[in-house]
């Protein structure tokens, strides 16, 4: 199978975190072919650049040639171009693809990749073949002469340095995580979660990102929006492996389909184990039980792993009636996912009949218990998310349970939570064992 080519320029990072090493592997995880030309080489790592090398221009057009002699590249992107002839010399030799142009100026560490003079031969060369440009902030006021402190200065400045390029955007890095994007005449603002600290290679990725998304043939707008939740997640998922920022982990896509068989192989372990609980049968309400499972950091309940029906009591028996899938329980993995959403380790839960005699043997087991009364709830919201936030809130943290006494057509039910199913599956087997001897 063919797949499309995608280009980086840029340095050579030994550290692994940024540069050429960031951009293939944000290319490999986006399903493109990565290719690259690399200007320079580093001595870096995590915390500090040591020494930088300019390559020789002839073996940095050595390397262009080979690539447009051989390959079909559908987009390209530059990072780390350290001289002023290093820049009109790529600016001559780039090809015709869209060129996302990151210019970068300064590593994390605060080490200068760029000689100043470089910044005049960019604006001229580079940035007027550029599909998009984008810099942090920093890199924005040196391109723009605009001092950025506000999203409104951010656009100021965007607008300034679209005069040499089709679009900006503006990474608001500093800004609360809020980039500002400047395309045919207008702003487009985005945000996701914001994370503080220090980032080694976010720039790189983000650029890259977006080109290989560029390459698969999105409109730019597009490429920007999903590049920017390629970078919030591989920033959330960021590790360090030395003694200054941290790394972002470009694999999280790879990562997370692996996880999905390990979620639905756990959950279907847990159930099997749980239905065989002597007395279990007792604790299944007439609706029946959900149990859910989901994957790190869910963002919604195609995430979150069910069973495709209940686990019902057929004449005292529990029976686990369906299948497990991603997408179903929806009730209980909005239970699950409003929880999550205040304690991140919280990513399995359950409902189980209420009674009196069950609710005494949660909290003899020593399980901190929390509640909410559907008579409080206001219209219009989903009452799996309104409880549980509203229980957790009035606790103070997530508990180990939820219930609510129920309503007009509304059963009522506790709900068991915790890190992963067979901690479910030992809670219930505690509760059980309270139950037996109450």
């Amino acid at each position: 199978m063919k797949k499309v080519t995608c280009l980086t320029i840029a340095g050579s990072d030994s550290g692994g975190g940024a540069g050429i090493q960031a951009d293939l592997k944000t290319f490999a995880s986006l399903g493109v072919h990565g290719v690259s030309v690399i200007t320079s080489v580093t001595a870096q790592n995590t915390r500090k650049v040591e020494a930088a090398l300019d390559l020789p221009l002839s073996f940095i057009k050595k390397q262009m040639d080979a690539l447009h002699r051989d390959f079909e590249i559908g987009a390209a992107k530059t990072g780390m171009l350290a001289t002023e002839e290093i820049i009109k010399l790529v600016a001559e030799n780039v090809g015709d693809y869209p060129l996302v142009v990151d210019p970068v100026m300064v590593a994390t560490s605060g080490d200068r990749l760029q000689a100043t003079e470089a910044v005049d031969a960019l604006k001229k060369y580079l940035l007027p073949k550029a599909a998009l440009i984008t810099p942090n902030i920093h890199e924005a006021e040196v391109l723009s002469g605009i001092k950025i402190r506000t999203i409104e200065d951010a656009k100021e400045a965007a607008m300034a340095i679209a005069e040499l390029a089709e679009a900006v955007v503006v990474k608001g890095g500093h800004l609360n995580g809020i980039d500002v994007l400047y395309y045919k005449g207008k702003f487009y603002e985005s945000s996701a979660e914001y994370y503080p600290g220090s980032y080694h290679g976010s720039g790189c990725t983000y650029s890259a990102a977006i080109a290989a998304y560029l390459a698969k043939g999105f409109e730019l707008r597009e490429a920007v929006k999903k590049a920017k939740e390629y970078i919030t997640w591989s920033m959330r998922d960021a590790y360090s492996p030395g003694k200054g920022a941290k790394v972002l982990n470009h694999l999280f896509l790879l990562e997370r389909e692996a996880e999905r068989y390990a979620v639905l192989s756990d959950l279907e372990a847990a159930l099997e184990e749980i239905v065989s609980l002597p007395g279990f049968h007792a604790l299944i309400p007439e609706v029946g039980i959900n149990f859910v499972y989901s994957l790190p950091y869910p963002k919604d309940v195609e995430d979150v792993a069910g069973i495709k029906g209940r686990i019902v009591n057929t004449g005292g028996k529990a029976l686990v009636a369906g299948c497990v899938g991603f997408g179903a329980s929806r009730h209980v993995a909005r239970v699950l996912l409003a929880a999550s959403s205040k304690d991140k380790s919280i990513r399995s839960a359950m409902n189980i009949k209420y009674s009196q005699e069950t609710l005494n043997a949660v909290k003899s087991a020593g399980f901190n218990v929390a509640s909410f009364s559907r008579d409080e709830e206001p219209s219009g919201v989903s009452t799996m998310e309104w409880g549980t936030l509203n229980a957790i809130e009035n606790y103070g943290s997530v508990p180990d349970a939820i219930y609510d006494e129920g309503a007009v057509g509304k059963e009522p039910m506790i709900r068991i939570l915790g890190r992963n199913p067979q901690e479910i599956v030992s809670k219930v087997r505690k509760i059980l064992k309270k139950m037996s001897t109450a």
